[in-house]
């Protein structure tokens, strides 16, 4: 998911801990992710920017075994057992799906998760405050109220959009009832009608918009997963191209082409997320260390493909806009 400026591990500096005593020992951190080292991703980078203030030092006391699974879901297993052999003092997994071959391979390492859905529901670890394994990090899990507002959002753009789609696949979702239903409640309190309209494979794409064309959907709320986000692009041109304005999870649901996307911060999700590496690599255990849900949203508005559709965006919402693509 992501060319996400990995360098922000530099806010490592302002951690409480940042002045304890300098492990001696080269600590062995494993990155576990469904990208390639050329994708869109940057957790290497980010990694390997552990700062030299707090005495991380790549080559001296840390290193760093990336191991990429290329697109291949089922390969991320191998690796995860790959990462277990040589004896790692922590695994990073990126997203859900490395989180669960993770957590297959071991129960011991330290795993910390970056942007992985509901850990909770996807039976990762046991509550938010109370990890109580070896699985802590931070999610993408938000709470209903952030559904609301991306409806909000999309029908302030478009105020056309009175029967919006939810377009997902729900079998790629740790429990696909709770956005289910927060979109629901939201759509009902906006006055809106709600459609659950499902993409199981590539091949459904195109019929799939054709029939949202025909079944009057004037708007969608896309719901990212690991198999769509691969195919983002496509379904943002789909969706400029049966002229439906659509709201995407991601800021790279707006890179992509979608109108508008709110969501998760990634770069304070993984700023984040190297404090926890770096708290496990001194000694602290993960099931001590709460789980952190987002706290901080990015709205971003697409306007070349406002142009496309023929749409203005509000003054009121380009000044709120986080970033803007012209």
């Amino acid at each position: 998911m992501i060319r996400l400026a990995l360098v922000l591990l530099a806010a490592l500096v302002l951690a409480p801990h940042a002045a304890a005593a300098q492990p001696e020992a080269v600590a062995r951190v494993g990155i576990l992710t469904s990208s390639s080292p050329e994708g869109p991703r940057g957790e290497v980078a980010f990694l390997k920017a552990l700062p030299r203030e707090i005495g991380w030092v790549e080559g001296k006391n840390v290193e760093f075994f990336p191991r990429f699974a290329e697109g291949v879901t089922a390969r991320l297993d191998i690796l995860a057992a790959d990462l277990v052999r040589r004896g790692m003092d922590v695994i990073v997994t990126v997203s859900t799906d490395e989180t669960r071959a993770a957590k297959a391979a071991t129960a011991s390492i330290p795993i910390v998760m970056v942007v992985a859905g509901d850990p909770v529901l996807a039976g990762f670890i046991q509550s938010l405050a109370r990890p109580g394994g070896n699985i802590t990090g931070t999610t993408v899990s938000v709470g209903p109220e952030t559904w609301g507002k991306r409806l909000e959002i999309l029908t302030t753009v478009a105020s056309s959009a009175d029967r919006v789609a939810l377009l997902w696949n729900p079998a790629a979702i740790p429990g696909p009832e709770v956005p289910r239903r927060a979109a629901e409640e939201s759509a009902r309190r906006l006055g809106l009608r709600l459609a659950s309209v499902e993409i199981r494979s590539q091949s459904d794409l195109p019929a799939t918009f054709a029939a949202m064309e025909r079944d009057g959907i004037t708007g969608i709320l896309f719901v990212n997963s690991s198999d769509l986000y691969p195919r983002r692009r496509q379904i943002a041109d789909l969706a400029i191209s049966h002229r439906l304005p659509m709201i995407g999870m991601f800021p790279q649901d707006a890179d992509a082409g979608a109108l508008l996307s709110y969501g998760t911060n990634f770069r304070d999700l993984y700023r984040r997320a190297a404090v926890y590496i770096d708290r496990i690599l001194r000694g602290t255990r993960p099931a001590d260390l709460a789980v952190e849900r987002p706290t901080k949203f990015d709205l971003v508005l697409n306007l070349k493909t406002a142009k496309a559709l023929g749409i203005t965006m509000p003054p009121a919402l380009r000044l709120r806009a986080d970033r803007i693509i012209d």
